[in-house]
């Protein structure tokens, strides 16, 4: 894959060929959005162009711009892409490329272990290609040791070395490593760019299973379910990739309706609590949206069109609100590791003032 096959990102996409054709290359950027928009998959192909060994040097390591890649007065040109097929793009998708590193969380964090793995890749020239690269994913997640190594990385970066951290909370990050990086933001993608890139897999799974099997395996995108997935991903595509929405959805309504017949809090960690909460909010977006227009086609529950029916039903549009942004805050403040019991007891009661609990 390369910068081409990215669906709904064009802005950014647009922003880092540019930079390549200028030569221009900083030496760490901020990828910044949600989780599963695409930023892992646009730092790896950005990692990819910048190595890649079809493209010609020049625009790359700032020595000009090369034949077929010029650009105008206005900044534009021939798109620069990685060819996907030479040894270095082959790789780097493979994660064996020796000038090419990826940090991931070790449980939950990143932890100065990784630091020390960053610096001993930076401190040697590049073996085979242009960049050494190094990608960290869920950056927001350094401890603060991490964070302080991190930051003498930063201010004092080889040369042609390139670092990219990617994440989906770049407020976690100390502002001293926010301002010393280039900032892209990335953007959920639209419905329809979403489906496509939801169907687009499932149809490669389905094609790899046929083959595996010898049995004609339908595509998932054929599911009558498909529709709801695409809308409960909200613009997230590797949410729908990564996880059973239809099945989380079960469990966060499971939970909804003890929480209305006051039974003992049911989230078993921090991280249960914050994906249920945001399944809350956009189940009182839904209701907002029933009460507002009486009609379900613009639901993002749309096949639980009558259950969203029935709690509206139950509730005033300001009462709605009000519980939405009342709850939104809370969510806010998870950084500060609220007790589990305190947060479902205090949410219950707001959502039985409200809420009709034979309706849940």
């Amino acid at each position: 894959m390369a910068f081409k096959n990215i669906i709904g990102q064009d802005k950014a996409v647009r922003i880092l060929s540019r930079t390549i054709q200028r030569g221009r290359i900083p030496s760490s950027y901020l990828f910044a959005g949600e989780s599963g928009i695409g930023k892992k998959l646009t730092a790896i192909n950005l990692a990819k162009t910048l190595n890649c060994l079809s493209l010609p040097a020049s625009p790359i390591t700032g020595g000009g711009e090369a034949d077929g890649h010029s650009l105008d007065k206005e900044g534009h040109g021939d798109a620069v892409d990685a060819c996907d097929t030479c040894d270095s793009c082959r790789k780097i998708d493979k994660d064996i490329h020796p000038d090419f590193l990826l940090i991931t969380p070790e449980s939950g964090q990143i932890r100065i272990e990784e630091i020390r793995k960053i610096d001993d890749t930076l401190s040697l020239k590049a073996f085979e290609g242009r960049y050494k690269i190094v990608i960290v994913d869920d950056a927001d997640t350094m401890n603060q040791y991490a964070a302080n190594a991190f930051l003498k990385t930063l201010e004092e970066p080889p040369g042609n070395s390139l670092i990219i951290l990617i994440a989906s909370r770049p407020d976690r990050l100390p502002d001293t490593i926010r301002s010393r990086c280039s900032r892209i933001n990335f953007t959920p993608l639209s419905q329809d760019a979403c489906g496509t890139v939801i169907g687009d897999i499932l149809k490669k799974q389905a094609a790899v299973r046929t083959r595996k099997t010898k049995k004609e395996q339908p595509p998932d995108v054929l599911d009558p379910r498909f529709s709801t997935l695409v809308r409960l991903s909200m613009g997230r595509p590797g949410m729908a990739l990564s996880a059973d929405l239809l099945e989380e959805r079960e469990w966060f309504i499971k939970l909804l309706n003890g929480m209305l017949n006051a039974e003992k809090d049911g989230w078993s960690s921090k991280e249960e609590m914050e994906r249920w909460f945001e399944l809350l909010l956009m189940l009182l977006r839904d209701i907002a949206v029933m009460k507002i227009t009486g009609t379900q086609a613009d639901l993002i529950n749309i096949d639980l069109g009558d259950y969203v029916n029935k709690l509206s039903r139950s509730m005033d549009l300001q009462g709605i609100i009000e519980h939405y942004i009342q709850l939104n805050t809370l969510k806010g403040y998870f950084n500060f590791h609220l007790n589990k019991a305190l947060t479902w007891n205090y949410t219950g009661s707001l959502l039985r003032a409200r809420m009709d609990i034979s309706n849940a």
